[in-house]
């Protein structure tokens, strides 16, 4: 089947993208806008074309000891920790303890952080994708991804409801730790890429043997548009939109805008609390009510979907699908375990874990630990469950 008319459409929709970027840059109240939706459509481009979804890159390791996925992620966090500290070091020039970066989502470390991590992993493994790629996947036609935003929309909902006792219990106390802060800029880099190192060390050495190289000739346009691109590729290029969307707007989060919807329309109706206790003085992709039709994050998600569907389209990928009813509900629960994790964590997985860790936040390192926890806990009860449904 020929690819010309779905690749003009995507072109289409990339000059849409783009033209409208440029429109929004007139005004200088919109010069933001006009960079979030640029960086929302390469973020979307990126994602689908290297198949850059936390849960599925560890799923892919954890049962096909396939390691790609996870060396994408660990070189987009090693790279953007090594991009941020241009950034950081011509801010803050001198780290000091107790001083934070300017808008870095540098959150509150504690035990509601931990077990809001631990809930969104579960809730990824469940859903079957984490909330950035659900949004990439939903502009490749899996339209069962709506049922896992709906689920997170509702999460966020209860977390509303939760937040002001969590936050008086402990999050109030919490510290916010900046690793450079405490160790300065050199040691706490060459800290946080140790562990990395170590990390990737660990993966390819589990990992299985790589396949044999293709010796069939690859087009260029082939490479770029069809098939999957390389890990260390990808992870450069998400480091890189990490660290010119911090310069140029502000930290790359996706759940800020949908939390911020849910909290305008529940507040209208009574739902949730016009303003929650100690919301405004922690960092993280914070649901606010919103005051104006577009921001800067909402932007950026419309244009991460947008790009993503150009880009399925270019490589004959869109294939709208629903799932089954019981797909559904498990995508829906799914989704409302990783809306209350986001809201409650102040970020998911691109907000808290990469942005945090990328700006040297103690706060990124707990997420992914007790995230990646939740997901291998997850991911071990959705086979016993299949095994089980199977008898």
């Amino acid at each position: 089947m020929s690819l010309f008319v779905p690749r003009l459409v995507a072109a289409i929709i990339l000059l849409v993208l783009v033209f409208w970027s440029v429109w929004l840059a007139t005004d200088a109240a919109g010069r933001a806008l006009s960079f979030s939706l640029l960086a929302g459509t390469a973020f979307g481009i990126v994602l689908q074309r290297g198949r850059f979804c936390f849960l599925c890159n560890l799923r892919d390791f954890v049962d096909r000891r396939d390691a790609s996925g996870v060396i994408a992620i660990l070189v987009a966090l090693a790279a953007g920790i090594v991009l941020y500290q241009a950034v950081l070091g011509a801010w803050v020039p001198v780290p000091q303890p107790g001083r934070l970066p300017p808008s870095a989502h540098v959150g509150p470390v504690g035990i509601v952080l931990a077990i809001a991590a631990l809930v969104f992993g579960v809730g990824m493994a469940l859903s079957g994708s984490c909330l950035s790629a659900h949004f990439y996947r939903l502009g490749e036609g899996a339209f069962g991804s709506l049922a896992a935003l709906a689920g997170a929309g509702l999460g966020f909902l209860i977390a509303f409801s939760t937040w002001e006792k969590l936050y008086v219990l402990t999050v109030f106390d919490d510290p916010a730790i900046w690793l450079p802060g405490e160790f300065g800029y050199a040691a706490a880099s060459m800290l946080a890429l140790a562990a990395l190192a170590v990390i990737a060390v660990a993966v390819l050495r589990h990992g299985a043997p790589p396949a044999k190289a293709d010796v069939l000739v690859v087009s260029p346009i082939n490479a770029l548009l069809v098939r999957r691109w390389p890990p260390v590729v990808t992870g450069l290029i998400v480091a890189a939109i990490s660290a010119f969307a911090y310069l140029r707007v502000g930290p790359l989060g996706v759940t800020a805008e949908l939390g911020s919807l849910v909290r305008t329309s529940a507040a209208s109706f009574g739902l949730a609390p016009q303003s929650l206790v100690g919301l405004d003085t922690v960092r993280g992709c914070i649901s606010l009510v919103k005051t104006a039709i577009l921001s800067p994050n909402g932007v950026f998600v419309l244009a991460l979907v947008c790009s993503s569907f150009a880009a399925a389209l270019a490589a004959g990928r869109f294939r709208p699908s629903w799932p089954a009813p019981a797909g559904l509900l498990a995508r829906f629960l799914g989704g409302l375990l990783m809306g209350w994790g986001a809201m409650t964590g102040l970020g998911c997985t691109v907000g808290v874990l990469l942005s945090g860790i990328h700006a040297g936040a103690l706060s990124g390192w707990v997420f992914l630990a007790f995230c990646t926890i939740g997901a291998v806990i997850g991911l071990a009860g959705m086979r016993r469950f299949a095994a089980w449904r199977g008898r």
